[in-house]
Order: structure tokens, then C-alpha cells, then sequence
């Protein structure tokens, strides 16, 4: 089973967004599925994944892998997260060596859950 990406698309970074314009979370994710997208990670978007006051956020998971949540990622960053997510997914058990992960998985990292227990 591969990896899964999730990306908040209401993120708004804290700032107003126009009636109808895209969310910069929206924009990230469109950044995103428009990448070249690693085979065996899936991206989805989600509605919220709680981390408002950290600017744009994912979240990456796969079953009996660590997981993490990244903050602060514009659409700029978008390479970056899939090289992390690829990174990720060729790993047992969701750990990227530290040198290895792109700098903003090195510095924008909010939090790392352990795997379920089955």
C-alpha cells in the first residue's frame, strides 16, 4: 500500500481570500496534482486538517508508517513535498533519514504520530 498525501484545501494562511478566488491551500494542491506525482502516493484533498495558524498544511500517512503534518507550504513548495512524499513512501516505516528529506520537511514539520498498533 503507498502513501497518502493529504492536502488542506481551505487553507488561507491566515489572510482573506476574495468570494471565489482560490484558497492558497487550493492553490497548493492544484501545484501539486499538476507535479509530477510519485508512483505509489496518492494525493487527496481534505477539508481541514486543523493546523489553521500554520499556514498551508498536509499530511502524509501510510498504514504502519509514522505519519507527519508540514506547515507553512505555498504552492512554490509543491516539487519539494512530492520529492519529501516519494522519500516517504520508500521507506518501511515512514522514516526519512534527516539529509535526505527536503528542507522544508526538515523545517516545517508540526508533528509526527506514531504508527497505529493493530
Amino acid at each position: 500500500m503507498g502513501a497518502t498525501l493529504y492536502v488542506c484545501i481551505t487553507c488561507k494562511t491566515g489572510e482573506p481570500v476574495l468570494e471565489g478566488a482560490p484558497t492558497p491551500g487550493a492553490l497548493l494542491h492544484a501545484a501539486l496534482i499538476a507535479g509530477e506525482v510519485p508512483d505509489g502516493v496518492r494525493i487527496v484533498p481534505v477539508e481541514c486538517l486543523s493546523a489553521c495558524s500554520q499556514g498551508c498544511s498536509v499530511a502524509l500517512s501510510c498504514a504502519g508508517k509514522w505519519s507527519y503534518v508540514y506547515g507553512r507550504l505555498t504552492k512554490a513548495d509543491a516539487a519539494d513535498v512530492l520529492a519529501g512524499a516519494a522519500a516517504y513512501d520508500a521507506t518501511l516505516d515512514g522514516i526519512v533519514p534527516w539529509r535526505e528529506r527536503p528542507v522544508v520537511f526538515r523545517k516545517q514539520s508540526l508533528a509526527r504520530i506514531p504508527p497505529l498498533e493493530v
